[in-house]
């Protein structure tokens, strides 16, 4: 048996180290790498049997062309030639008739290795087709961390074992970065205090010693609301303010004079007298850490959300000592990803579409009208919102859609043509982190699976296809990744020896990398110039007309709607609709039976689950699965979500969404 390193590649801040036992071609055994600084040998449920992917009998292994109606499933095999030569005359005609911008790509992080994930770019550029304007995760959030903040970078997460105040703001760690929670024990054995603010009470809560559950959207006014508490009885930091803060008087006399406890309590559901006791243990901590979530960024008023709360910590000095400040995000910038992405293949004025607004662009864009759409490593039938709309465009026949997939996906099933996809262990790739600072070269482990093929692989045989002799479509994925490593920022030659190794490299922050604010004005920026509102402030979300707010919670056991084809991971994620016992009261419901949540966009059915995690006005289900795994196998939880993008960034907004519930019959619904 052999063990070798790898890296998990799904969209997780935690990037986990992993070894792999194989023999005979076969993955034996996955287990968390102790050696990784970050991640420590522990893995998720869904990493821990990752063979369990690698060999599902799921998985598709040859080319595949469509016979029966789109959307039945019904495919027979083709060998892997005769699939690219009709890929590459069908979008040559495609060309010839309506131009290459006929053509769409669609992919986003069902791989985050950097070669094999940003590849398509430069194939797609090179072709002319019409870019993706890729934004459905948290630009949002990104974009607030900026308006503030600069490009100064995030804090090492390591920073929360000396914290004494450790506050979980919409994020369940859980789920989404449980690695963290190494650091988090740590700090609590020193003494620190744990709050979990978030719209309902999650697995998170757990690790807590407070709980603070407000409105989905009113993130943003409750930071106000701590601020007006932290200026009006002076508990801030003066003198870092002093030197190191842009705008704390202008937002002192013209915003916070707004956001009272009482009028904050009537937006947020939280009462005036927690507000006042919030601000006064955050300014009473000597080392606050905010560790901030994605999901309150994908509301209509995301991007001012995070701003609002990223100035908290300059209020109270929190940056100028060791465990304080607020993690959004991490970015080692360690690699020049150009390399891969080839901007310079880019065509000038090519169209942009949004991928939040597939939906409508598959059935409505005539400029020219989509004709081809190409998937890879995305499966945008269940991921992307208004999923009906989707499903629509995706059933049109005049469509030639293409599908690089490990399995029969919803998006899959809709395909003229299936192409295998590798896994992780399959192919090479290089590794960064948006949770550390960790970086990891990655090679293949076995070679891949029946006829499956990487994404760089195929992208040459498509550029060979459509007569392209660029070099770039003559190298291998190996030969990319030495000239990454080789163009680096910041990496000592041990280093660089090491990550040629396959071992984990922590790229190290500059000394003083905390108090060294890369804004334009060299400090925090309260008050940013540059902003159509110079000033943070809270705006509403959008919602709906209907009476409850509906979350689509991440759960451990799925990652958006990977790891759907295990059996003993989505047995563990039942399509549960969960409902406060009152809201359950007036509407009749009773747990356990069929109910429907529905709006404008369309109706999904669940199995209701009452409890008293979820607060009056909300109702929450966990996960994204595939539409086999619901009451009748017709939809899922994106046929209730919208394509409103976000107030910048134009990102997602999944969580700014509300819906109605109905109780169906048993038979016949």
């Amino acid at each position: 048996m052999q063990i070798s390193r790898s890296v998990c590649p799904y969209d997780c801040p935690d990037t986990c180290g992993l070894l792999i036992h194989s023999e005979d071609n076969k993955v034996i055994k996955v287990k968390g790498d102790p050696d990784h600084p970050f991640t420590r040998g522990t893995l998720c449920p869904k990493m821990a049997h990752y063979e369990k992917t690698i060999h599902s009998p799921r998985r598709i292994l040859t080319p595949l062309i469509r016979r029966g109606p789109k959307g039945s499933g019904d495919f027979y095999p083709v060998s892997w030639n005769d699939a690219i030569k009709l890929i590459t005359q069908k979008w040559q005609d495609i060309i010839a008739k309506c131009g290459a911008e006929a053509i769409v790509p669609c992919s986003y992080a069902g791989t985050m290795g950097l070669a094999q994930r940003n590849c398509g770019q430069a194939f797609f550029y090179r072709l002319g087709a019409s870019q993706l304007d890729r934004t459905i995760c948290s630009p949002a959030k990104g974009y607030g961390w900026k308006a503030v903040m600069g490009s100064t970078p995030g804090p090492n997460p390591n920073e929360i074992q000396r914290s004494d105040l450790i506050i979980l703001w919409g994020i369940n760690a859980l789920a989404t970065n449980i690695h963290i929670t190494h650091d988090i024990d740590i700090a609590k054995q020193r003494g620190a205090k744990v709050w979990v603010i978030d719209t309902y009470e999650t697995t998170a809560a757990k690790l807590a010693d407070k709980v603070f559950i407000t409105r989905p959207g009113s993130d943003g006014a409750l930071a106000l609301g701590i601020m007006h508490v932290l200026a009006g009885k002076n508990l801030v930091d003066g003198d870092f303010i002093k030197q190191y803060v842009q705008g704390y008087d202008e937002l002192v006399k013209e915003v916070l004079p707004h956001y009272s406890p009482e009028s904050v309590s009537t937006i947020t559901g939280l009462d005036p007298d927690v507000i006042r006791e919030m601000a006064s243990l955050y300014a009473r901590a000597n080392a606050s850490f905010i560790r901030l979530g994605s999901g309150l960024s994908r509301y209509g008023n995301g991007a001012m959300t995070v701003r609002t709360i990223t100035c908290l910590p300059a209020l109270v000095g929190a940056w100028s000592r060791p465990g304080g400040g607020i993690l959004c995000s991490t970015s080692s910038n360690a690699f020049d990803v150009s390399l891969v992405t080839r901007d310079d293949f880019k065509k000038s004025n090519t169209r942009v579409v949004n991928i939040n607004k597939l939906g409508d662009a598959l059935n409505e864009l005539d400029d020219p009208p989509i004709m081809s759409f190409y998937v890879y490593h995305s499966n945008p039938a269940n991921v992307l919102p208004d999923q009906n709309k989707v499903l629509k465009g995706l059933a049109r026949e005049d469509l030639f859609t293409v599908v690089h997939e490990r399995f029969m996906t919803d998006t899959a099933q809709y395909a003229d043509v299936i192409l295998p996809a590798t896994t992780s262990v399959e192919h090479g790739d290089l590794y960064s982190s948006y949770g550390n600072y960790t970086v990891q070269r990655a090679y293949p482990v076995i070679a891949p699976v029946g006829e499956a093929k990487a994404n760089w692989e195929v992208f040459s045989l498509l550029a060979a296809g459509m007569g392209f002799d660029d070099d770039y479509f003559h190298q291998s994925v190996d030969e990319m990744i030495d000239k990454m490593i080789e163009r680096n920022k910041g990496l000592t030659g041990s280093q660089l020896e090491s990550l040629k190794a396959s071992n984990p490299v922590e790229v190290m922050l500059p000394d003083n990398y905390k108090m060294t604010f890369k804004t334009i004005s060299g400090k925090i920026e309260i008050l940013n110039p540059s902003e159509a509102d110079p000033l943070p402030r809270y705006l509403e979300p959008y919602g709906d007309q209907a009476p409850f707010w509906f979350i689509n919670s991440p759960t451990p056991y799925l990652l958006n709607s990977s790891f759907n084809e295990r059996d003993d991971l989505t047995s563990r994620t039942k399509v549960f609709l969960m409902m406060n016992p009152a809201d359950a009261a007036a509407k009749n419901l009773q747990d356990g039976q069929e109910v429907a949540a529905f709006n404008e966009r369309g109706e999904v059915a669940f199995y209701l689950k009452i409890t008293n995690k979820v607060p009056a006005g909300v109702v929450v289900t966990e996960g994204v699965l595939w539409n086999e795994s619901y009451p009748g196998k017709k939809r899922s939880v994106n046929a209730l979500t919208s394509q409103r993008l976000t107030d910048k960034a134009n990102g997602s907004t999944f969580y700014d969404v509300k819906v109605d519930v109905k109780g169906l019959e048993q038979n016949g619904r």
